[in-house]
């Protein structure tokens, strides 16, 4: 029932749709594939963004009830939806319910798209979307497309981009929920456990189990803090945001350098690295591709695995809250998530510190 599920399109609610298309069609690159002919009865308006196989919906609710409106005010601009291509959509969503998923929306045929929608954590959702072989991902219940757009997300005269998929989605979840949502996910979906971590760093711990849909497409890292521990980043998620929600958003390039280079260059600021950290690279791993002093000149980390290496590297978040940011990550092999790049940022600040102590 579940082996084909993959990423139709990612649902974003966000208070300001002008200011959000133009982040993500200017800075980013993505190319506007669709937009609802003006606000509906409700002030509701929407813009799909993408490339590749990237899709981005963009919703601005224009009544206080409407969900996205309600989610815009619990939480900021965030990921409200995580829709799940599948063959049949009503199917999925009958049995999802019988395994014991709550349901949203029932199923739905429009545009020729049927679509129907169970909770997933927080207040984020899986709608289901299942569409005809003659109706390509380009069409959304809804929203009409732009010309040009036709196949693939792309109009003419749009920016190039590297960016092709999204790798993973990284989730934070209150203490207490880690274990119940990944039974979730193996139970409802059919998704499988690939990778568990605890991490450690300084009085800070938390633990991380990775879901994966069979067929490989759809990849979740959960997150849960370790209360007993000091305080750290997933706890000021939690609070920030107001429960369990998507800390951020994995892009995949099959070139880091040149388009975190071209992503600086328009204008996305990404989080600074200590001068130690490659200092130190050496030390940990050889390099399979791109230099030290390229990763340096970017801020791009790298980590490894025992199938490759990864690097990655996390944009500044422009949320009020500061709770949702992207990531852009290459892979050579690696199949982990880049966590000894925790360790090996906490110890360069360490360094660094130790630096300035003794310059003084």
């Amino acid at each position: 029932m579940f082996d084909g599920l993959g990423v139709d399109h990612v649902g974003l609610a966000v208070a300001d749709l002008t200011r959000s298309v133009e982040l993500f069609a200017e800075r980013y690159g993505f190319g506007v594939y669709a937009r609802s002919a003006g606000p509906s009865a409700e002030g509701v308006r929407a813009v799909a963004v993408g490339r590749h196989g990237i899709r981005l919906v963009l919703t601005e609710g224009g009544t206080a009830d409407h969900p996205a409106a309600a989610y815009t005010e619990r939480h900021g601009d965030g990921v409200c939806d995580i829709a799940l291509s599948t063959p049949d959509a009503a199917a999925a969503f009958t049995e999802a319910v019988r395994r014991g998923a709550r349901p949203v929306s029932g199923p739905v045929e429009r545009d020729g798209v049927v679509t129907a929608a169970i909770a997933a954590f927080g207040d984020v959702v899986h709608t289901f979307v299942q569409r005809p072989q003659a109706v390509d991902a380009t069409v959304l219940p809804g929203l009409d497309a732009v010309p040009g757009a036709a196949g693939e997300p792309v109009p003419a005269g749009a920016p190039e981009t590297g960016l092709s998929t999204i790798d993973h989605f990284a989730v934070c979840l209150e203490a207490g929920q880690l274990i119940p949502t990944v039974e979730f996910y193996r139970t409802v979906l059919d998704f499988e456990m690939v990778f568990t971590e605890r991490i450690v760093v300084g009085g800070q711990a938390m633990d991380s189990m990775v879901v994966q849909s069979r067929s490989g497409e759809v990849t979740l890292t959960l997150i849960e803090p370790d209360p007993s521990r000091e305080p750290g980043q997933i706890d000021q998620f939690i609070k920030s945001h107001g429960g369990a929600g998507i800390q951020h958003i994995a892009f995949a390039t099959d070139d880091i350098v040149r388009e975190v280079g071209r992503l600086g260059a328009s204008g996305i600021g990404f989080l600074n690295t200590p001068g130690a950290y490659y200092d130190l690279v050496p030390e940990r791993l050889e390099l399979l591709r791109h230099s030290v002093d390229e990763l340096r000149a970017l801020g791009i980390l790298v980590d490894q695995d025992q199938d490759g290496q990864l690097l990655q590297i996390f944009t500044r978040s422009v949320h009020p809250r500061g709770t949702l940011f992207f990531e852009v990550i290459e892979r050579l092999g690696a199949r982990t998530f880049g966590s000894g790049n925790i360790k090996a940022l906490y110890t360069a600040v360490e360094l660094e510190q130790t630096r300035n102590g003794a310059a003084r």
